[in-house]
C-alpha cells in the first residue's frame, strides 16, 4: 500500500518527504485554508517534494464548473489529480475529465454502491474515508472491505484510497483489505513511528556503546576513511 500525506502544509511536507516514504499527497480547500501563501505555489511545491500525485480539489458545484476548475488545477504541475466530491454533478465532471486524461480523485465516498458509480465514471482514486463513518457508528472496516471486495469483482483500475486515517490502527486496517492508498495526516505519519521497545532498545545500545570510548573514534575514523577524496 502506498502512503500519502493529507495536508496542506509546506513545512510539514518537506518533513517528512526526508523519511522516503511519500508516494503522493492530497489536499483540500480546508487544508489549505489554514496555510498562508499562494494555494498555488503550495500545492506546486508539495508536487515536487513527493513527486508523486497531488490531489487539489475543486469548488464549483455544477459539472460544468468542475471540469472548468478541474481543468485549470491540472496547469499547476503535472502531478496535480483532479479532486472531485461525490455527486451526480461530480460523476458528469469526472467522466468529462478522464476522457481528456486527467486523473481523478472522487472524494467522500462512503458506501459501495458510491464507489462503483465512481469507477464506472473512470476516476483513478475512489476515496473512502474511515474516520467519518466511525464517527457516526458505522463500522468503517466493513464498508471498505466491501468496496475492495466490489471493485476487484469490476473490470475497473480505479484505486481504493483510504482517508480520513484518525490513528495508526487505520492504517494497519486498510493495508489489510486491500487498499492501494492511504493518506494519512502528519501527525498520523509520526504515530507509525512510535514503540516503546524501540525507545528503550535505542538508549540500551547507546549506553552500551557509549561505554567503550574507543568504538566512537574507530567510527569516525572508519568514516573519515571512507569519505576522503580518492
Amino acid at each position: 500500500m502506498r502512503l500519502f500525506i493529507d495536508t496542506g502544509s509546506v513545512a510539514e511536507v518537506e518533513e517528512i518527504a526526508r523519511w522516503g516514504v511519500l508516494a503522493g499527497a492530497t489536499t483540500n480547500p480546508s487544508l489549505l485554508a489554514k496555510e498562508d501563501g499562494d494555494p498555488a505555489d503550495i500545492i506546486r511545491r508539495i508536487c515536487e517534494l513527493v513527486d508523486g500525485p497531488v490531489s487539489a480539489e475543486v469548488v464549483a458545484k455544477d459539472a460544468k464548473g468542475m471540469v472548468a476548475e478541474g481543468r485549470a488545477l491540472r496547469t499547476l504541475h503535472e502531478h496535480v489529480c483532479v479532486k472531485v466530491p461525490f455527486s451526480a454533478e461530480g460523476l458528469a465532471a469526472t467522466r468529462e475529465l478522464t476522457d481528456d486524461g486527467h486523473p481523478v480523485n472522487m472524494t467522500l465516498v462512503f458506501s459501495p454502491n458510491q464507489a462503483l458509480l465512481t469507477a464506472e465514471a473512470g476516476a483513478t482514486y475512489v476515496s473512502c474515508f474511515m474516520g467519518r463513518l466511525d464517527d457516526i457508528s458505522v463500522d468503517s472496516t466493513q464498508v471498505v472491505s466491501e468496496i475492495v471486495d466490489v471493485l476487484r469483482q469490476s473490470d475497473t483500475e480505479t484505486e481504493v484510497l483510504a482517508a480520513s486515517i484518525r490513528h495508526p490502527l487505520h492504517v494497519v486496517t486498510a493495508a489489510a483489505l486491500g487498499c492501494e492508498v492511504a493518506t494519512l495526516p502528519g501527525k498520523v505519519l509520526k504515530q507509525m513511528l512510535e514503540h516503546p521497545l524501540t525507545t528503550s532498545g535505542i538508549a540500551q545500545f547507546e549506553k552500551d556503546w557509549e561505554s567503550r570510548p574507543e568504538f566512537g573514534e574507530w567510527l569516525a575514523g572508519l568514516v573519515a576513511k571512507t569519505n576522503a577524496p580518492a
